[in-house]
């Protein structure tokens, strides 16, 4: 008999038809999974995140056991883990006479170089999971002046035919996002994602993470992610069933005691194999189709799927492995201690953080308007800010993190994804949410003792930059607001913004 191959099966690749294994034979090939350090660190990642990876890999090495499948499981503590992917590859393949491995393309660009680096070869199969391949979306970029979203979801609608009448979409519309803009409600008729408790397997890893991870950013307990693909199932039923219908409504909105609202919370079950994307997409048309959600909402969802999720992945695989590191606003400032600790007198920054540390979960009006849109405003290192991102969500890999951090958040890619940059003052976030009731600052004042620090510092960024952005169509009214300003405010705006960011590079309480 000849000798086996290598089949990897990362710890986001926990998919039944991933390319790997379809490429492998199930009596001759030996499946390789480990829990690695090298994963597991290289930014300090929530706790849930890492607790949730490892209970997922476990239950999916078990299923691949029960379906015939020879698995060389590598756990966390094992005595002869070498603590990284090429070096598990290294033991298994002298272990068992292997000369070859096969692989799914990783989604990032860390760990591909680190296969290409290998001893053994390592065969690279290209992720079929997505919609777009890399050659596609990049015939599809191919000779645009600009590479926006919009048209290449119009694209993604017509292959897919969600939404579509034939050629033309339903409703006569292709983008309801007007419609999905209304604020905070004052009640929420949804109890939230559905929960599940920790059986045997998530109970192990859980003290596991505990011990090994339990000084990183974030609370461990209570555990309540889906760790299977049943469970993942279970999720986006309970989301169609009791909140889609409400979804596109309110998916901007933001509220103090509800961190949820009517989102689904299954990005992080799409992200790692354990639900398919045209399940959830499917189950959200069929609920339009049937009556029961509305043309809006699903369109929402479906966007976000077909729409963002691909695009984002198609940016970041065209940009390159140097992406991570642009900074074309030249920002340099540290990232702020309250990003960890909560800490500040800001209540929609300490609730967004406070959020993020309990769930390893924010939405991603609270990841842009909020936290990242105060990031960009004071200054922040996007590098930085980047690897806050993908350190605390359990959602976050870089193909999906980085284009959202380095283009949309902090138009650090100096305007590849975004014409112009998320920044608004603390008028948007009032109202979009009810934060700014409970909070120390006045959302209504300008300048002076109070004055909100998103007020001053949007009207600093915008000075700071206006070589860069006054001739942007998008921006021009809001320089000319400025120049309208009497010259006495104008100071005492762009002095008080200064103070306070000598205040916070002071690491004073802001």
């Amino acid at each position: 008999m000849s000798a086996p191959r290598l089949i990897l099966i990362l710890g986001d690749q926990l998919s039944p038809q991933i390319a790997a294994l379809a490429e492998a034979e199930a009596g001759r090939d030996v499946v390789v999974m480990a829990e690695v350090m090298d994963e597991a660190s290289y930014v300090p990642h929530h706790p849930k995140k890492i607790a949730f990876l490892f209970a997922a890999m476990r239950k999916f090495a078990a299923r691949l056991r029960d379906q015939g499948w020879t698995v060389a499981y590598t756990e966390l503590e094992d005595p002869e883990n070498t603590q990284s992917i090429p070096g598990e590859l290294l033991r298994r393949a002298d272990a068992l006479g292997a000369t070859e491995v096969i692989a799914t393309e990783p989604g990032e660009w860390r760990l591909i170089s680190a296969l290409e680096d290998c001893p053994l070869p390592v065969h690279q199969m290209p992720d079929t999971r997505f919609l777009a391949s890399h050659a596609e979306f990049d015939a599809w970029a191919e000779g645009r002046k600009q590479l926006r979203m919009e048209y290449f979801y119009r694209e993604m609608r017509r292959k897919t035919g969600y939404l579509m009448e034939g050629d033309k979409p339903e409703g006569g519309k292709w983008n309801y996002d007007h419609d999905n803009r209304k604020p905070a409600p004052e009640d929420v008729a949804f109890e939230g994602p559905l929960r599940f408790a920790p059986d045997a397997v998530t109970e192990e890893v859980l003290t596991l993470v505990a011990a090994r991870f339990g000084e990183n950013f974030g609370e461990l307990t209570p555990f309540w992610f889906a760790t299977d693909a049943e469970q993942a199932q279970q999720a986006l039923d309970h989301f169609i069933r009791h909140a889609l219908t409400k979804f596109g409504d309110y998916q901007d909105a933001m509220l103090s005691e509800n961190r949820f609202l009517y989102h689904a919370v299954i990005a992080q079950y799409i992200n790692a194999g354990l639900l398919d994307w045209r399940a959830a997409c499917d189950a959200a048309e069929a609920a339009y189709r049937d009556g029961t959600a509305p043309l809006n909402a699903v369109e929402g969802f479906i966007r976000q799927i077909i729409g963002w999720r691909e695009y984002m992945r198609g940016i970041y695989f065209r940009e390159g492995p140097e992406y991570t590191r642009r900074n074309a606003l030249g920002h340099d400032r540290p990232l702020p201690a309250f990003y960890w600790d909560a800490d500040t007198d800001m209540h929609c920054i300490s609730q967004a953080v406070g959020q993020t540390r309990d769930e390893a979960y924010a939405h991603h009006i609270q990841r842009l308007m909020v936290t990242g849109n105060f990031a960009l405003l004071a200054g922040i290192d996007p590098a930085a800010v980047h690897e806050w991102y993908l350190a605390v969500y359990a959602d976050a890999y870089e193909w999906v993190e980085a284009p959202n951090v380095i283009g949309m958040s902090q138009f650090a890619d100096g305007g590849v994804l975004g014409s112009k940059p998320y920044v608004s003052s603390g008028a948007y976030i009032d109202r979009m949410s009810n934060y700014c009731k409970s909070c120390a600052y006045k959302v209504k004042q300008k300048t002076g003792e109070g004055a909100c620090p998103f007020n001053l510092l949007y009207w600093q960024f915008l000075i700071r930059h206006r070589a860069k952005f006054e001739g942007n169509p998008r921006m021009a009214q809001m320089y000319r607001t400025f120049d309208r300003m009497d010259e006495t405010r104008r100071e005492t705006v762009l002095a008080e913004a200064d103070d306070l960011l000598a205040r916070l590079d002071r690491g004073e309480r802001i």
